[in-house]
């Protein structure tokens, strides 16, 4: 759908309308979690991720374009991250992760370009 880091790929298998919420993610070595919440915002799409006992109490957002597959069916959504990379990622801020341009420089130059 897009080129930038913060929009869905063509191959993501993302539907635009999808309801995420609530879908397991899938890191490439392993599970994160499930998803809290996310965005379609053209520019801006993320989903923020409950990571749960993994690392206890912590939320991550993730620039939808680190999105490798969406399994619609299987409420199951893949990145093409590891475990470690999104354990290390900029630390996940309530206030700050819609609409505040610098936290998403941050966190897209943290993850870069994000085709896999």
């Amino acid at each position: 759908m897009t080129d930038s880091v913060w929009g869905y790929t063509t191959t993501s298998g993302y539907q635009v309308g999808s309801d995420l919420t609530g879908f397991t993610v899938e890191a490439t070595d392993g599970s994160i979690g499930k998803v809290d919440r996310h965005s379609e915002e053209v520019g801006s799409a993320f989903i923020v991720v409950d990571t749960g006992m993994w690392i206890f109490g912590k939320h991550v957002l993730l620039p939808a374009g680190t999105i490798t597959s969406i399994d619609i069916p299987g409420s199951t959504i893949h990145v093409g991250r590891t475990r470690a990379e999104i354990k290390d990622s900029p630390e996940f801020d309530k206030d700050k992760h819609v609409g505040d341009e610098s936290y998403h420089q941050e966190v897209g130059g943290y993850y870069g370009d994000a085709r896999s």
